[in-house]
């Protein structure tokens, strides 16, 4: 099962609290059956045109959550199931930070992306300078940061900063998100650890660890069954 979060704040998804909340609501526990999260903008204008400057004075947390967008990007960047970010429009300054920690992005060729901290006499404070350089090259990392332009989702697809530019966005999802949702949920599981805890060193002892958990598991031993057979595997998520 496919679930989609939505950055729901009028008019461009500002990050505020109420968007902090939903996305912790929603990845700190997960209900059974989802494979695959999808964060997306509501309305026409973005994704999310970066946090609520209002809120920079008190903070962006409420409750006994932590506050700021660094922590609810670390807990997308470690939710046990794929995380992806589905953008339209605006993903600028926090709405990008909260890309960058998805697993990929898909983004239709209207967004505009860019980090405009730096307008303000900031910088990105939600772990924009510590993913960024991990996906693009360290100096188109430090002009996007230091410039505060934006780029456009082709420009954004040839460096590396989103994965699939697509013309429409459920027609994007339907490509690339849906096919994670018929794979065996353990494997992903596996995977997305496997990437998180190897992402700054090779690991090749890791890998294999990881693959012997895989075909230990019942969904490995389903797979190769089902293959064998010339039937669809049936998957359990163990």
């Amino acid at each position: 099962m496919i679930e989609t979060v939505w950055l729901d704040n009028p008019p461009v998804n500002a990050v505020n609290s109420t968007i902090t909340n939903t996305l912790w609501d929603a990845l700190e526990s997960f209900a059974d059956g989802v494979n695959v999260v999808v964060l997306r903008g509501r309305g026409e204008r973005a994704f999310s045109a970066g946090a609520d400057i209002s809120g920079f004075v008190g903070g962006l947390g409420e409750g006994d959550r932590p506050g700021g967008i660094q922590p609810v990007a670390d807990l997308i960047e470690q939710a046990p199931v794929p995380v992806v970010a589905a953008i339209h429009g605006y993903c600028l300054g926090g709405g990008l930070e909260i890309a960058l920690a998805c697993d990929f992005r898909v983004a239709t060729r209207d967004a505009q992306l860019g980090f405009p901290e730096v307008n303000l006499g900031l910088l990105p404070g939600g772990g924009g300078t510590q993913r960024a350089p991990r996906l693009v090259s360290p100096g188109r990392a430090r002009w996007l940061t230091m410039s505060g332009e934006r780029i456009s989702a082709e420009t954004a697809g040839a460096w590396g900063l989103v994965e699939f530019v697509v013309d429409d966005l459920e027609e994007g999802i339907a490509r690339y998100v849906e096919p994670l949702d018929r794979q065996s949920p353990h494997a992903l599981r596996e995977i997305k650890r496997l990437f998180h805890a190897t992402r700054d060193r090779r690991d090749d002892e890791r890998e294999v660890a990881a693959f012997a958990a895989c075909l230990q598991s019942d969904d490995g031993q389903e797979g190769v069954a089902a293959f064998l057979e010339k039937r669809t595997p049936n998957w359990t998520g163990r």
